[in-house]
């Protein structure tokens, strides 16, 4: 069948009312695509084919252990075949920090070599399944988004990969020649990669950055000022119109708060706020961050459960959310 065909709605309507058979008689939720977060992925119930979802946060934050975190979870945890342009790291740094997110062994002591005796035995127990992992990657110095939608379609042809990461997308030109008029290529930008999304039937992760000056406002200044709005996208143009979910990550620590109002410890706790959900709720979640690693996981993974006061806490309020839909 052509792809510029007309589909009648009962072809649509059945193939949809399988999914929900399915997710019923199942008793669990059947996702697109599991982000390898079990409170976030019931939060978006999973992610969905076409849709195009922006992470993004202030510097420092962890976007990129965010990303690749997701990508250990769907590569080498489910069997997903995932593809990884990066702009911001070589192929090597990439591989470095994929390597200490996975065997939890501290980035700089890789890239040095300088492994204590356990850290070899940990890498040599669990490196042989990350390098079979279906992990496609490309780091080119520069790329035009012309270049990245054609290697992207060969991807989804060659090796069925099943989503596409970009890190990130300030760094995504249209032309050869720098243009003053930045603005307009990343609506240009951003409407290519949701139109590519939808193409390929792949979500497709974009981490972008956020306004410098964001920081600097003086209505900013309170720690619920430095809370991320979708106001704060660097260069956003359409990209906050155009994506289906927008992800923000939000670090207390790193604003030097180490403890709540009533002593709990805030070091290593990550709320993962989706700002924007365009299939599902906006909520938040808290994830655990483990800098050394690289590397997000959920709480309970790392001996916190329901019964933490961060669990599904919004930090801003102290208390569980009740936007949570689960």
């Amino acid at each position: 069948m052509s792809k510029d065909e007309f589909l009648k709605i009962d072809v649509i309507a059945e193939d949809f009312f399988a999914k929900v058979q399915n997710n019923s008689t199942s008793g669990k939720m059947v996702c697109d695509l599991e982000s390898g977060f079990t409170d976030l992925d019931k939060a978006t119930f999973g992610w969905k084919n076409g849709e195009l979802i922006l992470i993004s946060g202030r510097p420092s934050m962890g976007k990129t252990a965010f990303m690749l975190s997701m990508i250990i979870n769907m590569s080498v945890k489910l069997d997903i075949p995932v593809a990884v342009f990066s702009l911001e790291d070589t192929a090597t740094q990439l591989v470095n920090k994929l390597i200490a997110n996975y065997c939890e062994i501290d980035s700089n002591r890789v890239r040095n070599g300088l492994l204590s005796r356990e850290e070899w035995s940990k890498l040599d127990s669990k490196l042989k399944k990350l390098i079979e992992a279906k992990i496609y990657i490309d780091c080119p110095p520069r790329l035009k988004i012309q270049d990245l939608c054609s290697k992207a379609k060969e991807l989804v042809a060659q090796h069925g990969i099943k989503a596409l990461y970009i890190d990130y997308v300030q760094l995504l030109t249209v032309t050869d020649n720098y243009t003053e008029n930045r603005y307009n290529e990343i609506n240009y930008i951003s409407r290519e990669l949701k139109a590519l999304a939808k193409e390929l039937d792949i979500p497709i992760f974009v981490i972008s950055q956020m306004n410098r000056n964001s920081d600097t406002d003086k209505d900013r200044n309170s720690l619920i000022g430095k809370r991320p709005r979708l106001s704060d996208l660097r260069d956003s143009g359409t990209l906050c119109d155009d994506a289906d979910i927008v992800c923000f990550i939000f670090r207390p620590e790193y604003y030097h708060l180490t403890e709540d109002a009533q002593g709990n410890s805030l070091i290593g706790i990550a709320e993962i706020i989706l700002e924007k959900n365009r299939n599902g709720y906006a909520t938040s979640t808290n994830l655990s961050f483990k800098q050394e690693y690289c590397k997000f996981q959920d709480l309970i993974e790392d001996n916190l459960t329901e019964n933490n006061p961060f669990y599904y806490t919004n930090f801003m309020t102290n208390n569980r959310s009740d936007e949570v839909p689960f």
